[in-house]
């Protein structure tokens, strides 16, 4: 057998990725190679976080392997770094068992972390500490205007809104390290030589269709009372958690502070917004593969040997 393959299925959601993975996997079984799926979206990483998140159930998974599914709660904070040795970890374990790992989902600085030779620097706690004490005391614009003084290049690649980000490339600025920016490198190289990036794609006008409607079965689907569920777990206290597209509505109208139409809609705009930048940032990825969701995924799996 060939040596390990690593296989990355991206893309905007609502694509088809986790179907996807599913026949890749099973093809590449059917052909001698085992294969595991690693996840990369950020907010499956949460347990509990189902409905808004499409995860898809342990029954449905074929028998498959699936890893970093439900291994955080509501109250911890995802971090890239954090995630990038989890994932490595996973796929040099999948890897050692002699089987391929297909990393899954859209979340483009989680799965550039894994893909490419992607550092970051260090952490210090007491800077941290004393910028999130000016990030209360002053607010995200000031530190993302001091920002854009210290450090223009990567501030224009910040949400200003992001006091999390912002603050993060302060505390790199102070240590006299250069920050990742939240992108990719001028001339990224992969982490895992034999690896296969295939982006998955749904015309425009269909997507936006197929977004718009799935948000509205999430919420069918009983998302209000999972988010309820979740709150007794600490959800409003989650700094990645609470702010989730979809979740943060849900909870505006718990609180009563969106009607229920006020929620969807306003979940619907910023997934298609979401939705761009996903497709933006793998547009990027050299040497990417785009596919529609039917495609065969046993031809793919043949196409490398």
């Amino acid at each position: 057998m060939n040596s390990a393959r690593l296989w990355a299925v991206v893309g905007a959601t609502g694509t088809g990725k986790t179907d996807l993975s599913l026949r890749l996997a099973a093809a590449l079984a059917e052909r001698g190679r085992p294969a595991e799926i690693v996840n990369a979206d950020a907010m499956q990483l949460y347990r509990g976080m189902d409905i808004g998140t499409a995860k898809l159930p342990v029954a449905e998974r074929r028998g498959i392997p699936h890893h970093l599914f439900n291994v955080l709660e509501v109250t911890d904070e995802a971090a890239v770094a954090w995630y990038q040795d989890a994932a490595r970890t996973a796929i040099g374990e999948i890897h050692a068992r002699g089987g391929d790992a297909i990393l899954v989902g859209g979340s483009g600085l989680y799965v550039s972390s894994v893909v490419y030779d992607f550092r970051f620097p260090p952490h210090d706690d007491a800077v941290r500490a004393e910028l999130e004490a000016d990030l209360a005391r002053e607010g995200a614009d000031a530190l993302y205007a001091r920002l854009q003084r210290l450090d223009p290049v990567t501030a224009a690649r910040i949400d200003p809104r992001n006091g999390r980000r912002v603050v993060r490339a302060l505390e790199v600025v102070a240590q006299g390290a250069d920050t990742h920016g939240a992108a990719l490198p001028d001339e990224p190289t992969l982490w895992h030589p034999a690896t296969t990036l295939i982006g998955v794609e749904v015309e425009r006008a269909s997507l936006v269709e197929r977004l718009d409607r799935r948000v509205e079965d999430m919420w069918r689907a009983g998302l209000l009372d999972e988010v309820t569920r979740l709150r007794e777990r600490g959800l409003e206290r989650g700094v990645t958690a609470s702010r989730a597209i979809g979740y943060a509505q849900a909870l505006a109208e718990l609180r009563g502070d969106l009607s229920r139409d006020e929620a969807i809609a306003q979940t619907q705009a910023l997934t298609r917004r979401y939705a761009r930048r996903q497709v933006s940032w793998f547009r990027r990825y050299p040497g990417i593969r785009w596919v529609g969701p039917g495609v065969d995924a046993g031809a793919m799996a043949d196409s490398v040997g």
